[in-house]
């Protein structure tokens, strides 16, 4: 099979604010589906729109082009920008106005930088907004109907203005106990369980969903095999129970990053790639050892042909609806730039609004990120 059709299973990050020769001649020979962008590769506005114009430029296929921006403390642009809102004070303000004006401000600055997909809505549950498994501020709400109606009203706003969504982290990051970015989180839910509350959000949402982001966490009622299994890397629970049962069979999935202590705690490099693939993934994220990315193309082309070409007509069929960045301007820039502030003051208010976001690493690696 092509090596560049092989990359399109890739969903890398990028070493720096710039492509530097060796990285733009990696990434031009190995042709990866998709790039994901974090704080490291944010400097200023002009900046960040050429690096995603450079990596355009050097696909051949157009490529998926990610991020987190969520609101609140996951919002990598709030680095060059005001920071929006994050998913619980929405839901605590409990305007509908104001997460439809949320999705449709993120959808407009993510096309005016160049991005064509969000790595968002989280759909997890909030059962205890300070738990430390990484969701404090995260979650649209506390039982599944709130997750549905506000995550809802984020999704279709985000998506009118072209940028794809992805709901995440399925089937549930709510019930953890532990920090994914860490440790493996054990989560003791039956199917049935499931299916009644924290399944809901992802199932009711699927029509209307672009990807979905698979999360790592094992549940020994799906892989009650003596060994931790992560469901990112679990065929009864990508395959059979997302794709088959919920239905959501074409539709474009993707592990969540594989760089985080969930996975290598748990299962080698090769294990990790190959598997993920094995059990129904189309894409699979290495975020920040972007060395290991020639070395996970290997490990792909070691898959069988009918997986492999499985992957990549979801991964082909999924960006015939990428949308191309509109023209950059930095008046547009500044004029979103202050909606995102009013919107964030509407929502919290002027005192609370002048409080930013710690960001120390200290509640979870995703701050730093």
């Amino acid at each position: 099979m092509d090596s560049h059709r092989i990359g399109q299973l890739l969903l890398t990050g990028v070493p720096g604010p710039e492509l530097d020769a060796d990285t733009a001649r990696r990434f031009k020979a190995l042709q990866p589906g998709g790039f994901i962008l974090f704080g490291r590769n944010i400097v200023s506005p002009e900046q960040l729109r050429k690096l995603i114009d450079d990596l355009r430029d050097l696909s051949d296929i157009e490529p998926i082009i990610t991020i987190d921006q969520e609101g609140g403390r996951v919002s990598r642009l709030r680095l060059i920008g005001n920071e929006p809102p994050n998913a619980q004070a929405l839901r605590e303000k409990g305007d509908p106005a104001l997460i439809t004006k949320h999705g449709k401000l993120t959808g407009e600055l993510l096309r005016l930088f160049g991005f064509n997909l969000d790595l968002c809505p989280v759909l997890d549950i909030s059962y205890d907004d300070q738990a430390d498994n990484s969701l404090k501020g995260r979650c649209y709400g506390t039982n599944a109907q709130e997750v549905i109606t506000n995550a809802g009203l984020f999704n279709r706003a985000m998506r009118k203005e072209g940028v794809l969504s992805c709901g995440k982290h399925f089937p549930t990051y709510g019930a953890a106990d532990v920090d994914p970015h860490e440790f493996l989180p054990v989560i003791r839910r039956t199917k049935a369980e499931l299916l009644a509350e924290e399944v809901l959000p992802f199932s009711a949402l699927l029509p209307e969903l672009d990807s979905m982001m698979i999360g790592h966490a094992w549940f020994p009622d799906f892989d009650p095999t003596p060994e931790r299994w992560p469901s990112s890397l679990s065929h009864n629970i990508i395959t059979e129970f997302l794709r088959g049962q919920l239905g959501f069979d074409d539709g474009l999935i993707m592990t969540d990053d594989l760089d985080m202590g969930a996975i290598l705690n748990e299962v080698t490099f090769e294990q990790a790639i190959q598997e993920a693939v094995r059990a129904g993934n189309d894409m699979t994220m290495i975020c920040h050892r972007i060395e290991m990315v020639e070395q996970a193309h290997t490990h792909l082309t070691a898959l069988p042909h009918e997986v492999l070409d499985a992957a990549l007509f979801r991964i082909e069929r999924a960006k015939k609806k990428l949308v191309r960045p509109d023209p950059w301007s930095h008046d547009r820039f500044l004029t979103l730039n202050e909606e995102i502030q009013a919107l964030r003051v509407a929502t919290l208010g002027e005192e609370r609004a002048a409080n930013l976001s710690v960001e120390d690493g200290k509640r979870s690696p995703v701050e730093l990120y």
